[in-house]
């Protein structure tokens, strides 16, 4: 019997020693679904007899050189899946601007004896996944699992990046319920939504919601757009809905539209702070603002007295309860993870595509005119955007063919039938 146990420690040891670490780093804004990543990544890797270092605040500490982590077991992820936000927090660190923050990241996971690099985030979080695989050669395991509510990382299938779902589904209940009230109050609003380069999130509130107009930076030829041509379609469509007798209305609007706006009008909505990653802060600055500015200076000019209210839609959805469709998402993709990593698989995003789990390596990823994980824009040929235009309020070819409507829009802005084609006549979209 002693002999057995001696036999049994000894082989505990050998389990012990051959055991592998697995680090878990969340990087970027937040987004529904992160902490059912984390569960079942840890959970599996638990399963495994691994070790799990949660680092807290993505690449803040560590291209510091701190190893600030929390070490993770089945009984503190077990139950967390269903909750918004993050366990370990997140941050936009960017260590790959830096050598020495990078060499820094790298010392820590050297002197905890990492072997496995679980990372979760959007385009940037790639990158310096990518970044970080580069760099150790062959000494990490390195796989991402894409988070984004923008959903504009390349996918394969076309299929969503996690959190999107839910921060649409929340973000439809508060444009219905902005659309109540503005229908209540003779009102309109005009809603801007987080999409820093891509406007899903703004479409596909807007569709689903019904609102009376979505406008994405996509639906611009170009790379500049005209400050008053968005102005333009705005006032527009509010006069196209009082024609039809109605003084109310919602409008979604991207965030993405500041990106292609001139240097001098984004300097009206004020100062302009980047980010780790030089990006600019969008949520510091108000575009919903300079619009509902500019759309009722141009209405008071026309004697129509409308009150228009502005708001951003973003942050209330970042760190919302998932919904059960990405509660069953993550849990595959951190169990996915895992399973990658196990298998020998490294380099790659982690991806669920017809059910299965694939792996697409980084370099597949990459735009290479810019070195930067390509962008998956919203295609504005596709059925799904072209049924999304179909029932908004936008200037028609048959309502200014229809010279009885045509007069009803020439009365709305105050002037002759004449004038309103020559002033709005370009915003036809048929």
């Amino acid at each position: 019997m002693e002999e057995f146990m001696a036999d049994l420690v000894q082989k505990r040891k050998k389990d012990v020693d051959m055991a592998k670490t697995l680090a878990i780093v969340v990087g970027g804004g937040p987004a529904p679904g992160i902490n059912g990543v984390i569960s079942a990544a840890t959970i599996e890797a638990r399963k495994h007899n691994m070790r799990v270092l949660g680092f807290y605040e993505g690449f803040r500490y560590l291209a510091r050189g701190e190893g600030r982590f929390m070490e993770l077991r089945i009984r503190d992820v077990s139950r967390i899946h269903d909750k918004g936000g993050s366990i370990l927090r997140t941050s936009r660190e960017n260590p790959t601007g830096d050598r020495e923050k990078l060499r820094n990241v790298l010392s820590v996971f050297r002197r905890e004896g990492v072997d496995y690099l679980l990372t979760i985030g959007g385009d940037d979080t790639a990158f310096t996944s990518s970044r970080i695989a580069q760099e150790s050669g062959d000494e990490l395991g390195v796989v991402h699992v894409p988070k984004t509510i923008d959903n504009d990382l390349p996918l394969p299938g076309g299929f969503s990046t996690f959190g999107f779902q839910t921060a649409r589904h929340r973000g439809v209940e508060v444009v219905r319920t902005l659309m109540e009230d503005a229908w209540t109050t003779s009102r309109w609003y005009f809603v801007v939504s987080m999409g820093r380069k891509a406007g899903h999130l703004a479409l596909g509130i807007g569709q689903a919601a019904g609102a009376t107009l979505t406008v994405i930076a996509e639906e611009f030829e170009g790379e500049v757009i005209s400050l008053d041509h968005l102005v333009d379609i705005l006032e527009v469509s509010i006069l196209k809905r009082l024609a039809m007798g109605h003084s109310h209305g919602v409008a979604v609007l991207a965030e993405g539209i500041m990106e292609k706006l001139p240097r001098e009008d984004l300097e009206r909505l004020g100062e302009m702070e980047q980010d780790e990653f030089g990006h600019l802060r969008y949520a510091e600055l108000d575009l919903g603002r300079l619009l509902q500015r500019e759309v009722k200076r141009r209405l008071e000019r026309r004697g129509i007295g409308l009150k228009i209210i502005s708001k951003n839609v973003g942050y209330e959805l970042r760190c919302a309860d998932p919904i059960p469709f990405d509660m069953e998402y993550t849990r595959t993709l951190g169990y996915g993870a895992l399973k990658c990593l196990m298998e020998g698989v490294s380099r790659a995003m982690v991806c669920v595509v017809g059910g299965k789990i694939q792996a697409m390596p980084f370099d597949q990823m990459m735009d290479s005119a810019t070195g930067r994980v390509a962008v998956r824009y919203v295609d504005i040929h596709s059925e799904r955007y072209q049924v999304a235009r179909e029932y908004m309020i936008r200037l028609r070819r048959k309502d200014v063919e229809d010279k009885e409507f045509l007069e009803k829009l020439a009365e709305a802005a105050r002037c002759s039938s004449k004038e309103f084609l020559e002033r709005f006549g370009y915003l036809i979209v048929d």
